[in-house]
């Protein structure tokens, strides 16, 4: 990681359009991996399960949740706070997590929802379009994010 220090000694830490990107997001997993557990923003919390698709528990009364879905959050938010130390970490952690996402949309769309025997993350419709959506958008943000000036000062 590559977190830089200014004049005063202070570390500078996502100084870049791409790191605050990541730590936004990063900072978003984790809000939402904590939220799928606290009662109020997860309906039927007591109904979780820690793997299946059993699992009852709803975050924002919309999206299935279940403990391994949550780590799942909570993971991916720690990994985008600490990427977010250097540009390119946080290009990879937008590229590569939004690749994992679109293979999350894809088990979604084949194995989740039934009795398949890898069915083992609970998710329902609005699970699979939010996957769909993050992976895309992470993807492109990593490659698009922060491109076109670093060509523009080369050439100049």
């Amino acid at each position: 990681m590559s977190a830089t220090r200014d004049t005063t000694g202070r570390t500078r830490y996502a100084e870049t359009v791409i790191q605050k990107i990541a730590l936004i997001l990063g900072i978003v997993f984790l809000v939402v991996g904590i939220a799928g557990f606290i009662p109020g923003l997860t309906t039927d919390v007591d109904a979780i399960v820690f793997s299946g698709h059993e699992s009852g528990a709803l975050l924002l009364g919309v999206f299935q949740v279940s403990i391994l879905h949550n780590i799942v959050h909570l993971l991916y938010g720690v990994a985008g706070v600490a990427l977010a130390a250097g540009a390119a970490a946080s290009r990879n952690y937008l590229i590569w997590g939004g690749a994992v996402y679109l293979l999350i949309w894809l088990y979604g769309l084949f194995v989740a929802g039934g009795e398949h025997p890898a069915n083992f993350v609970p998710m329902n419709q609005a699970d699979n379009w939010l996957h769909l959506g993050l992976g895309v958008g992470m993807i492109l943000l990593g490659i698009f994010v922060g491109r076109e000036r670093g060509v523009r000062a080369a050439e100049a």
